[in-house]
This record gives structure tokens, C-alpha cells and sequence, in this order.
């Protein structure tokens, strides 16, 4: 076995150094989380990673850089290693890997999260830039996601476009909520629902015609909650 690299090491060592045991059993019960926490704020997190990392060597490779992320994320005994994990996968020092070659990696931090913090954290800061920049070789795996036998695939892939405003890929917008609706395998579930309608009001901001339209042409299959989260600003 590997030895852990230096940043892996220093993380659990500087995470290990703080923590709230009361905060952190409230933290676990909010999150229904199987895994504790040590009771770090979000804020705090982000200082301590940035702090360490400015201090350790990061790795100087693709393959170092998926090894320590993988390894800080797989091995995780508390919940704030995963999310130092998705901090390290969305540093600087890794920009020139963030490229459709990448999406296995974070494919497998969706899967195996199995939660809306992880997923809509990866989602947004590791797969969405990478399907902005490369549309053309990304847009067919967030279709093949939208269909996979994986609540939290689905779910990144309806939220994947969140951050693009007037570059919103309308078509595939149309096409991952249409593979999610009522009816589908996984259109009864609250994420999927949920996911939806937050896509759709997002979208509305940019062109509410649009999603106003959209919503009265699937109106019977969309949910009730999907429908109230897409209008809830255009009322």
C-alpha cells in the first residue's frame, strides 16, 4: 500500500486539531449522517484547508492528485475529510486536470457520497465547469447519468447546468428533467423532484418565458413540488 501523500497527512492532522464534540453530534443528526463529524464549521473548513495547503506540498501529477483525493475521500473517518477531499479537487494547483478524462473520479465521489451536500458540492465546483468548458464530449455522459440506475447520477445530472445563466444548454436541460419526470424509475424521489424544480428556477432567471413554457407543456407529469420550486419567483 501507497504511503498517504503529504496532503492527505496534513488535512487529518490539521482537521484533528479542531472540532466541536457538541456541534458535531448536532451536525450529524441534521445530516442523518452514518458518519461523524468533528463539528467544524464550513467557514473554519475552508480556512484550515487553505491554511494547509498553502503549507504542504500538493501532488505534481494527475495521477498523485486522483490518488490523494480518492484516498482522503475513501478512507474518511469524519464527514469534514470528504469535504476537504472536494477542496482539494477543486484547487488551483489541480486546473490542468479538470477535463472530461476527470469525470470518473468524480463520478465515483457522486456514487459513493450518496447525499445532496456531496453531490451538489462535486456537482457544482468539479463537474459543471468541466461540462461548461467541454460541452461537446461531456453533454452525452450527463444524458447517460440522467438515465443511470443512481438517484445521485440523476440528480447531477438536472443540476449540472446550474451555474451557466444565458449558456444554459436548453436541450439538455429538456432532456435530463424529461428522463426524471413522474412516471420514471426514479421520478417519485424527493432529491430528483427537488432537483428539478431548483434547475428550472435557476434557469428562470435568465429566461422565465422559457421555463414558464416549459412547465405548462409538462405540466402533467412535472410534481407538484418541481412545479412550485420552478415558478417560485415568476409568480
Amino acid at each position: 500500500m501507497k504511503d498517504a501523500p503529504p496532503i492527505v497527512a496534513a488535512l487529518r492532522r490539521a482537521l484533528g486539531e479542531h472540532g466541536d464534540p457538541e456541534r458535531a453530534a448536532g451536525q450529524q443528526r441534521y445530516m442523518k449522517s452514518a458518519m461523524p463529524y468533528r463539528g467544524i464549521t464550513s467557514p473554519h473548513l475552508r480556512s484550515i484547508a487553505r491554511a494547509t495547503f498553502a503549507a504542504t506540498p500538493l501532488p505534481q501529477t494527475r495521477d498523485q492528485w486522483t490518488y490523494a483525493v480518492r484516498l482522503l475521500w475513501d478512507d474518511a473517518a469524519f464527514r469534514e475529510e470528504r469535504y476537504a477531499a472536494s477542496l482539494l479537487a477543486q484547487h488551483r494547483s489541480a486546473r490542468g486536470w479538470q477535463d472530461p478524462m476527470t469525470l470518473g473520479l468524480y463520478r465515483h465521489l457522486v456514487v459513493t457520497g450518496a447525499w445532496w451536500d456531496y453531490v451538489d458540492d462535486v456537482t457544482s465546483h468539479c463537474i459543471s465547469p468541466i461540462l461548461l468548458q467541454h460541452n461537446a464530449a461531456v453533454t452525452p455522459t450527463m444524458r447517460e447519468w440522467a438515465r443511470a440506475d443512481d438517484l445521485w447520477l440523476r440528480r447531477s445530472a438536472i443540476i449540472s447546468q446550474l451555474p451557466f445563466k444565458d449558456r444554459t444548454d436548453t436541450a439538455l436541460l429538456t432532456d435530463v428533467i424529461e428522463a426524471n419526470v413522474e412516471g420514471t424509475a426514479y421520478g417519485h424521489e424527493f432529491f430528483v423532484r427537488k432537483a428539478i424544480g431548483w434547475a428550472l428556477r435557476q434557469y428562470a432567471r435568465v429566461d422565465p418565458d422559457w421555463v414558464r413554457a416549459f412547465v405548462a407543456a409538462h405540466e402533467p407529469e412535472l410534481s407538484g413540488l418541481s412545479k412550485r420550486e420552478a415558478l417560485k419567483h415568476l409568480r
